[in-house]
């Protein structure tokens, strides 16, 4: 068979480039010629540093990583019901089983089966020029929008849309996001997009202060610190925002996130691990406050995002800010490892 090379992560902050054979699609299954593949934050987290993830954030040694992978079909194996070769699709980056009540939502993320499997996690990913994929994880990639575009929608984009669904955003609210790597660069984009009337960060990166201003997705940015809820506060008449998104993971961060939230507001916990630790009558009973939990996002709703996109005329590839082949692989992981950057992809001819 034919070989192709891919990366593996060994968990000791290296990559490795291995030989792959190029998979043959089987029933319902497609191959697919990867274009560009970003790196996400759990990447580094759980697999890159150290194995720390378990169940279903648990590498498989060995896998091809990359969960955030966009391309072109290019093979078709029988039994296909909507997608065909010269289609530009974008991966849903779990297959569920597709038959428990979470997948029959359209939450694969949330799929328990022993058959839910992860892509670049525990079945090979998009760090390869080829990904066999399920004809069942895929989602169409308009022509509006590029292969860059298509790779953060999944993981990235759709976690941030989910969240900002259930808080709900409008031309009414002031948006506050703690923590702006990727994914909180990705909500202030959106929540712009949705009309946020004001929209405030909370960084500590000097680097990702700058990309956010730059991208003139920030009518306030402030550093952590001890008044920097006085400072949301003063630039919100005294009053705090309607909507918080806290993207940090840190337990100053989602406090930040729920204290600078004004009385009947929402806010909506999206960045991983951490803790939090907070006073339940001061902070959110008296204030009737609602504080969301939100893990990546459905099928379906990608779907509908990949469609706003195209409407609202935003591309995801503006947040990337470097670009590196697969054979540098090694060096877009140790980037964004060390956090000066935006979104880091590896890119395909």
């Amino acid at each position: 068979m034919e070989k192709m090379t891919g990366a593996i992560l060994p968990g000791n902050s290296t990559v490795e480039l291995k030989e792959f054979e190029i998979p043959k699609p089987g029933h319902g299954q497609v191959l697919i010629q990867t274009k560009a593949t970003t790196i996400c934050g759990s990447d580094i987290r759980c697999i890159y540093r150290e194995h720390t993830g378990k169940g279903a954030e648990g590498y498989i040694p060995g896998m091809v990583a990359g969960h955030e992978p966009c391309g072109v079909i290019v093979e078709e194996g029988p039994g296909l019901k909507r997608f065909q070769k010269g289609d530009r699709v974008i991966v849903y980056h779990i297959s569920g089983c597709g038959v428990c009540n979470d997948c029959r939502r359209g939450y694969f993320i949330s799929c328990r089966s022993k058959y839910r499997a992860a892509y670049g996690w525990q079945r090979n990913g998009g760090m390869a020029p080829y990904i066999l994929a399920e004809e069942k994880d895929l989602v169409a990639l308009p022509p509006e929008l590029t292969y860059k575009d298509g790779a953060q929608v999944a993981c990235g984009f759709g976690t941030v849309y989910e969240a900002i669904k259930k808080i709900g955003v409008c031309g009414n609210d002031a948006v506050l996001v703690t923590g702006l790597g990727p994914v909180g660069l990705a909500a202030l984009m959106l929540a712009k997009a949705m009309g946020a009337e004001k929209t405030i960060g909370v960084e500590m990166n000097d680097y990702r202060i700058g990309l956010a201003q730059k991208l003139g997705l920030v009518d306030y940015v402030f550093k952590p610190g001890d008044d920097t809820l006085e400072k949301i506060l003063k630039v919100t008449g005294g009053h705090g925002v309607e909507r918080a998104i806290d993207a940090s993971a840190s337990d100053p961060g989602r406090q930040l996130a729920i204290r600078a939230t004004r009385d009947w507001g929402r806010i909506a916990f999206v960045g991983e691990g951490g803790t939090c630790n907070f006073m339940p009558s001061p902070d959110i009973i008296h204030g009737q406050k609602t504080i969301y939990g939100s893990w990546v996002t459905s099928l379906w709703r990608m779907e509908e995002l990949v469609e706003r996109l195209v409407r609202w005329g935003i591309h995801p590839e503006d947040l990337i800010t470097h670009e590196f082949p697969l054979e540098r692989a090694g060096e877009a992981y140790a980037l964004m490892a060390g956090g000066q950057c935006g979104k880091v992809a590896v890119v395909f001819e």
